[in-house]
């Protein structure tokens, strides 16, 4: 069985100590990829000699992070484009909207993802969106873009029925990670109204660890528990959640 981490920053300092070892747990474990979420021009180096030292199991994304979205945006905007002239990424991301921490920059934050958007089409890329406590403002932005060639995940998605219809319908995927194991994370009420062929499966490590090891650090290795928790609420064998997700993975970043 072999499952794929769509979104993880296992580039993070909070790996600086093990980071070999959690990479090797994960492969163990039968995690064959690592897509890395680029967060803005601070996490570049991090996340690319990561890519360097774990070569084709820990792969960059390029983009800006909402919570990254100050003042200075265009410039940190600049330097993501650079960097999608140079080389080859997966995908544009991760970016979206953020109104959990800071409101006060929402019209940049709303700019910012526009111009990724626009991006992503030029470099026929997805996009991995970010949207805490603000789905409807990234779901606007995204919907007034689709033209039939813009794909993507909604990254650790934890809303309602409804909008995971609304993802569906716009063509996208739905990321899911450790909040499906939460007791009260409302995805036991989400996931049996969907198709596998609509997910991917995420640890968004070093957060969210799942249950049983939630407030802890999480990191790849724990994919198995997001997709025995995925199985389970689907009705499916394990290996059917692992082969599924994972080629619909593949499929997204098609690199």
């Amino acid at each position: 069985m072999s499952l794929i981490d769509s979104h993880a920053h296992i580039y993070s300092e909070k790996f600086d100590e093990d980071r070999a070892e959690a990479v090797a747990r994960a492969q163990e474990e039968g995690v064959t990829r690592i897509y890395m979420p680029n967060i803005d021009h601070t996490s570049i180096d991090a996340m690319l000699e990561a890519e360097e030292k774990y070569p084709g199991v820990c792969i960059p994304m390029m983009g800006l992070h909402p919570t990254s979205v100050g003042k200075d945006f265009e410039r940190e905007l600049y330097i993501l484009e650079e960097w999608l002239g140079r080389r080859k990424f997966a995908a544009i991301g991760e970016c979206g909207t953020d109104l959990y921490w800071d409101k006060s920059f929402l019209p940049q934050q709303q700019e910012a993802l526009k111009v990724q958007v626009a991006l992503a089409k030029k470099h026929q890329l997805p996009v991995v969106l970010h949207s805490r406590d603000s789905f409807d403002e990234t779901y606007e932005i995204l919907a007034a873009a689709q033209d039939g060639t813009l794909r993507g995940v909604f990254h650790c998605f934890t809303g309602t029925a409804e909008e995971a219809r609304k993802v569906k319908e716009l063509g996208f995927l739905l990321g899911i990670g450790g909040v499906a194991t939460f007791k009260n994370g409302g995805l036991d009420k989400v996931l049996p109204h969907v198709q596998l062929s609509d997910l991917v499966l995420e640890t968004d490590c070093p957060y969210l660890a799942p249950a049983p090891h939630r407030g802890k650090r999480n990191e790849p290795v724990y994919m198995t528990l997001i997709a025995e928790r995925v199985a389970d609420l689907l009705q499916q064998p394990i290996e059917t959640v692992a082969r599924e997700t994972s080629a619909n993975a593949l499929n997204l970043f098609k690199l």
